[in-house]
């Protein structure tokens, strides 16, 4: 007899949280979705009539007995909702980022510290299998030891857990600098599809530098129109002494000297088999010259972090450090100021989760 799948709720009814129902409905012999918390009657009335159990009564969720909750509301109110159900004795994995602010990211890790809460928040982008490839040659060695990074991928805190994770730093002394900017762009693309109207919209664009204690540098280069277009792309690169990591390519000198070139092909762990879909097949089954971050590899990556939480609740292990997401939302919050303040450097300062705290 096979093991009981996971249950859990989703706190929020929003274009994330169906990310969840869809994994739900895709690996039901993994997960089991109770509840849909809406927060009106309607959307719960227009969610069941689709198959997917709604409640706007906070108690009949609480009465499933969820295994964990995911909190999938608006940004400036996760933090809020999360300390809501850790406070009643739930696990959570809440979307990103942690907070909105440095005493909200205190006040999260002083839960974990002196209450024992148990709280994970799903920043997936490392999961992706075309930059898990990536980060896995890095661990290799194939490029040295890496000190340099371009990434213009992702935004704010997902930005800055790559940059950390392609740096291999955890915790360090930044300088950041940066200047925003404005530019048109013609929209070609939406979450809810094509765009063909010849719309041009103003587009903000972020350019930051950091700057490590080590000697280490990252440079952040990102506009949110390249989430959604068909004329704007994302770029990866990551130098060390001995080679780089340029989107999907790699370059590299052996042992030998020699120089070496090979595709980066999306990286699927044997230990998540059960968990690919026809789709991610296919997507990690051929090269493709562009950096491809698509939605089958989102899902992929939630899903990992989703059976991630067994071990979390069983073992303690912890499917995304609480010290890493809240050092990612906490150095998005320099880039920030940075960016909004040109012309200066704002300095990282240690933090109470700096050196990773105690174990759950």
């Amino acid at each position: 007899m096979g093991k009981k799948p996971l249950s859990f709720i989703i706190v929020g009814s929003g274009w994330r949280a169906m990310f969840y129902v869809r994994i739900a409905r895709a690996h039901e012999e993994r997960f089991h979705l109770s509840c849909v918390l809406c927060r009106s009657e309607e959307k719960a009335r227009r969610l069941r009539e689709e198959g997917i159990g709604a409640a706007v009564s906070v108690r009949q969720c609480e009465e499933a007995r969820p295994d964990f909750v995911v909190v999938a509301v608006s940004k400036p109110s996760i933090f809020q909702v999360t300390r809501e159900w850790v406070l009643k004795g739930f696990p959570v994995l809440c979307e990103t980022p942690a907070g909105m602010n440095l005493e909200e990211l205190r006040q999260l890790w002083e839960l974990r510290e002196r209450y024992g809460a148990r709280v994970q928040v799903a920043e997936q982008y490392i999961r992706y299998p075309i930059i898990a490839a990536g980060l896995k040659a890095i661990e290799e060695g194939k490029l040295g030891e890496p000190y340099s990074v371009y990434l213009s991928a992702a935004h704010d805190y997902h930005g800055a857990s790559l940059i950390r994770h392609m740096l291999k730093i955890k915790a360090e002394p930044v300088a950041v600098s940066g200047k925003q900017y404005r530019f048109p762009v013609t929209e070609t693309d939406s979450r809810y599809g094509p765009v063909t109207d010849g719309s041009v919209k103003e587009r903000e664009r972020t350019c930051v530098t950091l700057e490590f204690d080590s000697g280490k540098v990252a440079f952040y280069d990102f506009s949110g129109v390249q989430y959604h277009s068909y004329i704007r792309s994302r770029h990866i690169n990551v130098q060390g002494r001995d080679g780089e990591w340029n989107d999907t390519i790699l370059r590299f000198a052996d042992k030998e000297h020699e120089p070496i070139q090979e595709y980066v092909m999306p990286w699927l762990n044997p230990a998540h088999r059960e968990l690919e879909t026809d789709e991610l097949k296919e997507t990690a089954g051929q090269w493709n010259p562009a950096l491809e971050l698509n939605t089958a590899q989102d899902e992929y990556a939630i899903a990992v972090m989703m059976a991630g939480m067994e071990d979390y609740l069983e073992r303690g292990k912890e499917v995304y450090p609480l010290s890493e997401a809240l050092e990612d939302a906490y150095l998005w919050l320099l880039m920030k100021k940075a960016a909004e303040n040109p012309g200066t450097k704002v300095k990282w300062e240690p933090q109470p989760w700096s050196k990773g705290g105690k174990e759950i």
